[in-house]
């Protein structure tokens, strides 16, 4: 007779109506848990028992449930995607918790995130960034040879690097300030490094820190919870590439 795996976990999850609706914790007992299972299917199960049971399921934002696509972020026992480092809430499995264990989940907390329902919040403000300036010009016509724009591997790894942010808002959540600056740091960083991103290399950064000022994001603390919490581990070295493209850009009277 193998032994029971299964696990019974108490959950006390942020429910909110709406963005001018006061919210609460509401606290629900689960038990006969996988613990191969992920978040996501952790808030499949219980928004289940509410349905059966005749009440409102907790709103959640998940879609490729894969780590890819940052959709799922939300705060767990005071972490954004919670304890595990290097991934995403859909990748942070119920094995990592003790059974019997009280966890607290709750929406990603930022002035400019405000809160949709339950766990889902109004990450727009990163779709406004970047359509600030994170896009590159090219010629219209076939695509060239993929030579003619020699990148040396460093560079290359760099930008790779940079542009593995998948816009998740977890660093927002993490940060005293709730600075935005891992995010579009990243992205500055990633055009910059590369060829073509040099024709609008200044106006980028300009524009793209305009509108993250514009947004009501806070402004770094270099405490480095940014860092700390970012699925795809990018480094806050990503910030002071940021900060030299801006000064360089203002230095150059692109204001």
């Amino acid at each position: 007779m193998q032994p029971d795996t299964s696990l019974s976990l108490t959950l006390k999850i942020w429910r909110q109506a709406g963005p001018t609706v006061l919210g609460r914790f509401e606290t629900h007992h689960l038990s006969g848990l996988s613990p191969d299972m992920s978040f996501p299917e952790l808030l499949d199960v219980l928004n289940e028992r509410l349905t059966q049971e005749g009440r409102e399921p907790v709103a959640f934002d998940s879609d490729c449930r894969e780590g890819i696509c940052g959709m799922c972020g939300a705060v767990v026992d005071g972490i954004p995607h919670g304890p595990e480092r290097g991934g995403t809430l859909c990748q942070l499995h119920l094995r990592h918790f003790k059974d019997g264990q009280t966890i607290t989940l709750e929406p990603l907390r930022a002035r400019a995130f405000p809160v949709i329902k339950d766990l889902v919040v109004d990450r727009s403000a990163f779709d406004r960034i970047m359509q600030a300036g994170g896009f590159v010009s090219v010629n219209a016509g076939s695509a060239p040879e993929a030579n003619t724009l020699p990148v040396p591997q460093r560079v290359a790894e760099q930008a790779m690097d940079a542009a593995a942010c998948i816009g998740c808002g977890a660093c927002v959540a993490a940060c005293p300030n709730a600075a935005a600056m891992l995010f579009v740091s990243a992205k500055i960083s990633q055009l910059a490094l590369l060829p073509q991103g040099q024709a609008e290399r200044s106006r980028r950064a300009l524009a793209m820190v305009v509108a993250m000022d514009n947004e009501g994001f806070g402004s770094c603390g270099n405490q480095r919870e940014c860092e700390r919490v970012c699925p795809k581990g990018i480094s806050i070295r990503s910030i002071a590439k940021m900060n030299r493209e801006y000064l360089a850009a203002v230095m150059r009277g692109e204001e």
